[in-house]
Formats: C-alpha cells, structure tokens, sequence
C-alpha cells in the first residue's frame, strides 16, 4: 500500500521552506535520473540552497531519501472505503498499481533505493508500518459487516491482497496487467471469508 509521494508543502519558517525546496528536488532528480544518479550536488542546484546546508542536515543521499520517505507518512492519505471488503481491496490495489506505473517512476525508484542505503530501508519500513496501520481499517470495517471472521488476522489479509502487485511490478518487473488488482483482492477476499487469516488464539 504505497502511495506517490507529493512534493513537500510545509508552512513554516525559512527552515521548513529549506526542507521543502530539497525534498522536492530530490523527488526530481530521482524520478530523472534514479538512484545511481542522485548526488547531493544535483540536489542542492536544482533546490537552489547552498551544498553546505544539504550536507550538514541530511549527510548524504541516504539521509536525503529518508527524509522523503519519513515526509510521505505525514500525509493525510487513508485507505478506500467502498462498501465491501472486494471494493475495498481492488481499489487499493489499483491505487498501488497506479502509483508503481506512474512516470516518472519515482515509488519504484524509492523502494528500489532502499535496498541501497541503510537510512533509505529503515524509512521504507516505518512507511509500511503507517500504510498497514492505517488499512487495518478495511478489515475493521469488514468484520462490522459480518464479511470476515471476527479474529481475522489485518496484516496477513492484506499482504495477501496486495503482494500479487508489488511482485509483478517490482520483482518480476513485467507490465501491469489491468485485470491483476481485481483478482488478487477477490482472491484474498475469498479465502478470507473462508477463515484463511484467522488470527491466533492468546495463550
């Protein structure tokens, strides 16, 4: 459950129009040139803000893209809500396909980066951590409906739902197939229904 990151908008002091003006940058010349050709040269020109700055607050293009990430969960993003579990799922599915065959490809150029940079890959997990938090809703609201068993297990649901994505796109790297998103999530819905997710038992 990724979704695009936005240019920064703070408002703030001169510090927080700094951050801005860099964050940006950085979305630019990732989604331009990728990780291999961000410095933080080219990060500081196209922000407009001195190398110095660049490199006494973020250190280096780990920092930087952490900082990327570390801002996308400041969002405002919640996940759908259509009605139904197999809406609900579909809907978010399109929105990851959507997000990961956006150009430029700057969500994939972010997940790809965190296997790179140490900083990079700790702030990818504290963005899942939030994405998966904030969609727990979608099997709340499930289970109210009677659609699900009440010891339904969120996370396992929706890594179900969604892997079938990221894995075409990210690991498999082979064009989107328009019909994936609804299989997938009526998939996991299915066998969620069924009590495959069932959560276990405190002991």
């Amino acid at each position: 459950m990724t979704t695009r990151p936005e240019p920064a908008r703070r408002p703030g002091g001169r510090t927080a129009r700094t951050r801005t003006r860099v964050l940006d940058a950085v979305l630019a010349e990732l989604g331009e040139h990728g990780y291999d050709g961000l410095t933080m040269e080219a990060v500081a020109g196209r922000a407009g803000v001195h190398r110095a700055t660049v490199y006494r607050r973020w250190g280096d293009v780990g920092g930087l893209l952490a900082d990327v990430l570390d801002a996308a969960g400041d969002d405002a993003w919640q996940p759908p809500d259509t009605g139904s579990l197999t809406g609900d799922l579909t809907a978010l599915n399109h929105e990851i396909q959507d997000a990961l065959t956006a150009q430029p490809p700057i969500v994939a150029a972010l997940i790809a980066a965190s296997f790179r940079s140490e900083k990079a890959e700790h702030a990818q997990r504290r963005l899942w951590e939030d994405r998966y938090a904030r969609c727990e809703s979608i099997v709340g609201r499930a289970v109210q409906r009677g659609e699900l068993p009440p010891r339904t297990d969120a996370r396992r649901l929706l890594i179900a739902a969604t892997a079938p994505v990221y894995h075409q796109l990210v690991l498999l790297r082979t064009p989107p197939d328009p019909d994936l998103p609804d299989q997938a999530a009526r998939t996991a819905a299915l066998a969620a229904s069924a009590g495959a997710f069932g959560a276990a038992e405190p002991a």
